[in-house]
């Protein structure tokens, strides 16, 4: 088994992972370090402009942080100057606790006020990081096999997710997680399920005319807007967890001046599944029937997930990486902080919801080596 990928000879990287090892109970413990401030490490994350596509800063401080506090790191290749990281103090953990540290544009630095943590990824998710690693070294105290995952490009492509889920496939990595707890903010509930998402990009074409005879030419702009009216009157597929497929048109653009009229126009839209994509694909198809060019993207399926006693329960509308991580265990989904505020100006999380997810996280990877073993 190659022991990591980082730019180094296997034997120096070997020493290099060991060095900090912590095996539970094979070797005599080390020192451990004192515990993560959960303030200052969440408002240190954030102090790092992490945009998808730009995450090497904030990959190699944590990279940094997490064998300075004597955890075995393997860094994952994702692309040039991107990697994804993974940490554990064990041979074979059980229970692997993943987030992501990509966030979306733009960089908003961290402020603390009024009892939260305000800035681009208090909740979303640099903070769920944060409780991730705080209750992580609470657990490796406690003699229980957790490892942490932390990967890039969520907000995008998910690629990050996908050189994981191939790095544990190839046994790159000493992963042998049985369960993944994935960090999004769900508001301290524990997901039942998450809705899918595919994009589409929906063009169309006419003919450039002087505007003030249009009936030489064709709008594009025109046929754009009266195709998207259409839409609300769709029957949409429903799940009975999941809930109503929705549609966002999130961009709108076209035409080359308002005196010429408009040879092409374009729609880009987002698609929030709960059944199969190719079910909602069949619809789209049928509506667009030759009247504009459709251009299909990145899918992520809808995921049914596992429940804990005792934890509250919801379902999250938005998608996640655990579509890409299938190798990884049973999935489950937790996290403070409301996705309301997520991508929002006003993003923030309350520092005691954090606090408390601390709490919950340690009892979630407890309960669930238990039942893994």
């Amino acid at each position: 088994m190659q022991p990591g990928f980082v730019n180094l000879a296997p034997a120096d990287i070997e020493a290099s992972a060991n060095a900090a090892t912590l095996d539970y109970p094979s070797r005599q413990l080390i020192r451990m370090p004192s515990s993560s401030d959960l303030v200052e490490l969440t408002t240190s994350l954030m102090s790092i402009d992490s945009t998808s596509g730009s995450e090497g800063n904030v990959i190699a401080w944590l990279d940094s942080y997490l064998r300075d506090r004597a955890w075995r790191v393997w860094r994952i290749p994702v692309s040039a100057g991107r990697d994804d990281l993974f940490a554990t103090a064990v041979d074979s953990p059980t229970v692997t606790l993943s987030t992501h540290l990509d966030t979306v544009p733009p960089f908003i630095p961290p402020r603390v006020a009024d009892g939260k943590i305000h800035g681009r990824g208090a909740c979303d998710a640099k903070g769920i990081a944060a409780a991730m690693i705080c209750a992580a070294e609470r657990l490796r105290a406690a003699g229980t096999p957790v490892a942490m995952l932390f990967v890039v490009g969520e907000e995008v492509t998910h690629d990050g997710a996908h050189a994981a889920d191939s790095a544990f496939a190839a046994e790159q990595i000493p992963a042998t997680s049985r369960v993944m707890i994935d960090g999004e903010p769900t508001e301290s509930t524990l997901a039942v399920g998450t809705k899918g998402a595919i994009r589409v990009v929906v063009r169309t074409r006419g003919q450039a005319a002087h505007s003030a005879y249009p009936e030489v030419g064709k709008s594009a702009t025109r046929d754009l807007v009266h195709l998207l009216a259409e839409l609300d009157g769709i029957d949409f597929p429903r799940d009975s967890v999941l809930g109503a497929t929705t549609v966002n048109i999130g961009s709108l653009s076209g035409g080359v001046a308002d005196n010429v009229v408009a040879p092409w126009a374009e729609a880009r839209m987002m698609i929030r599944l709960v059944t199969p994509a190719e079910e909602v694909r069949r619809i789209i198809e049928r509506w667009a029937d030759g009247r504009a060019t459709l251009e299909w993207g990145p899918m992520v399926p809808p995921v049914k997930l596992g429940v804990v006693d005792g934890f509250k329960t919801s379902v999250a509308a938005f998608a996640t990486d655990i579509p890409a991580l299938t190798n990884w265990g049973t999935p489950f989904l937790f996290g403070p902080g409301s996705i309301h505020v997520a991508h929002r100006d006003d993003e923030c999380v309350s520092i005691d919801e954090l606090r408390a997810a601390v709490d919950s996280y340690e009892r979630l990877v407890t309960m669930l080596s238990l039942k893994s073993c």
